[in-house]
């Protein structure tokens, strides 16, 4: 999907200077196999994840981000914990940091696919065998695997 409208209407406006966002993560399970997508723009594979439109609620965003992105229908389960990423820089010049609210869901129906022009590819793995992950969507799922209860927050 390309870059939301409100974020092109503020970009006009102030150019590249460092914008702050919101954002999503979701760690989607399907029995013991976790979804995956392999990003487009630079070969990672990552968590679904994306940017929160205005006054849209978070655990919306992650529903649609995997469904938009994966052909996936999830049920968003838990809130695993709230984070900050570091600056990002994208290839035209942008930046941005972001408010990053993590999620839980599990698979209720569809099969992973790609779904849209942002990813190359998609789908689930066991944990032992899935590929490496960048550092916070590791952290995602590790706060997934854990038993303790309530959210966790950065520190």
């Amino acid at each position: 999907m390309a870059t939301p409208e409100f974020i092109t209407h503020l970009r006009q406006r102030i150019g590249h200077e460092p914008l702050w966002l919101s954002g999503v993560k979701v760690v989607v399970f399907q029995d013991s196999r976790v979804l995956l997508v392999r990003r487009a723009d630079n070969g990672q594979w990552t968590l679904p994840a994306g940017i929160i439109d205005p006054g849209e609620e978070p655990s919306h965003t992650a529903h649609r981000e995997v469904l938009e992105e994966t052909g996936v229908e999830c049920e968003i389960t838990d809130l695993l914990g709230v984070g900050v990423t570091a600056p990002t820089v994208y290839p035209n010049g942008d930046h941005a940091r972001y408010l990053d609210v993590v999620f839980k869901a599990r698979h209720v129906s569809g099969d992973a696919k790609v779904n849209d022009d942002e990813n190359l590819e998609v789908g689930y793995f066991e944990l032992a065998d899935r590929p490496e992950l960048p550092p916070l969507h590791e952290r995602a799922v590790q706060w997934a695997l854990s038993p303790r209860p309530g959210g966790y927050f950065a520190s």
